[in-house]
């Protein structure tokens, strides 16, 4: 080897070193060549392709279709490249539902082409559409541009092309305080070609501990039927209640919160209800009543204070957040925070009970989850 081809190839060896140890504990979650790993949601099979190395979404694809990870992270190091070209217009979520309104109930860095002096909630970069990102740093003459996300509760970080556009820390933030802090990561369809490639991602420690309720019929033994006037079913991964009484946990639980998904038929009546004391007493209700006329509509604390009544629509599936610390209560539906309460009297531990109010007008759950606090 000449001398000059030596130095040239020892000069590039600490850059090579550096890229191989920054790149330790990565895992790709994309191929180049299929959508593995992968899953179209709200949309046509054709709405997400892959051409030339990239992931590109396809112009007929439209909103609310997204694409998402095949599982969910919490915190992260997720890095990858997206080209822009033109008019472009899409996102990139994480902590994001699998069912309901993903860019509320979850996250969004919005990838917009617009190059401005003076960024807002809606540029390029933005915690999209509520915190302005730093600075906009986007390449928009058909090229590639570097993102990076860094995740570690409540520490948020997120850098385009090399340079920080958001350093939070989420709990300052009040809109983004109580969303979801555990989700799939994802890609949002406009309808415009934007192309993703590198994708790659670095798990970091868990910090909350979640129990599952109900996720089969694996976990039908914590519950307590009764004399099963709920007309309670383990139907796979769904509970279906469909009667007039309570299905509840035989743990109890004081301060917790509750992540679940529910689904029913138009103008059902049902609630979830918490610190219960059991079936021979009555704790606080939730109410689920999707009439909006309705004196305690879907997200309402019954008798006590009345929901602004969420956007949910029958026989679709969406989540429910129920965060309750001592006297406070706060409900969010489809990713909108509906009731906030802070006069709780009863402040002991209770069972946490299903309720199904309406034979013939069914309700349905699943993936619930609990967080003791």
């Amino acid at each position: 080897m000449q001398r000059r081809s030596f130095l040239a190839a020892a000069s590039a060896l600490p850059a090579l070193l550096q890229a191989q140890q920054t790149e330790d504990g990565f895992i790709s979650l994309f191929d180049g060549k299929t959508l593995s790993g992968w899953t179209i949601e709200e949309g046509p099979e054709t709405a997400f392709y892959v051409e030339d190395g990239a992931i590109v979404v396809h112009t007929a694809s439209g909103y609310p279709t997204w694409l998402r990870s095949e599982k969910q992270y919490e915190n992260f190091d997720f890095r990858g490249e997206f080209f822009i070209k033109g008019w472009m217009d899409s996102g990139i979520y994480f902590h994001a539902p699998k069912h309901g309104r993903t860019l509320y109930a979850g996250k969004q860095i919005h990838l917009f082409h617009q190059q401005e002096e003076k960024p807002t909630p809606d540029s390029m970069g933005a915690i999209f559409p509520l915190v302005a990102p730093r600075k906009v740093n986007v390449r928009n003459k058909g090229e590639w541009n570097t993102f990076r996300i860094l995740m570690d509760w409540p520490r948020l970080q997120v850098w385009t092309n090399g340079e920080v556009i958001h350093d939070l820390d989420l709990t300052t933030v009040p809109e983004l305080k109580y969303r979801y802090r555990r989700g799939y990561l994802g890609f949002e369809s406009l309808s415009y070609p934007i192309r993703f490639r590198n994708l790659r991602i670095r798990e970091l420690p868990s910090k909350e501990h979640w129990e599952s309720l109900y996720s089969g019929p694996e976990d039908a033994a914590k519950w307590n039927l009764g004399d099963n006037k709920a007309n309670a079913k383990f139907l796979g991964e769904v509970l279906h209640a469909d009667g007039n009484g309570l299905i509840e946990t035989k743990e109890k639980y004081r301060d917790f919160e509750l992540q679940l998904y529910v689904r029913h038929v138009k103008h059902h009546n049902g609630g979830i209800i918490f610190r219960n004391p059991g079936t021979t007493g009555r704790g606080y209700e939730i109410q689920l009543h999707d009439v909006e006329g309705a004196h305690y509509p879907t997200g309402s604390l019954y008798f006590y204070k009345r929901a602004r009544y969420p956007r949910i629509e029958p026989e679709t599936w969406y989540p429910i957040q129920l965060i309750v610390k001592d006297r406070n209560c706060i409900v969010r539906v489809n990713g909108d925070t509906v009731l906030e309460y802070s006069d709780l009297e009863n402040l002991e531990a209770g069972t946490i009970a299903l309720q199904a109010h309406s034979p013939g007008k069914w309700t349905q759950f699943k993936e619930i989850l609990i967080k003791r606090l």
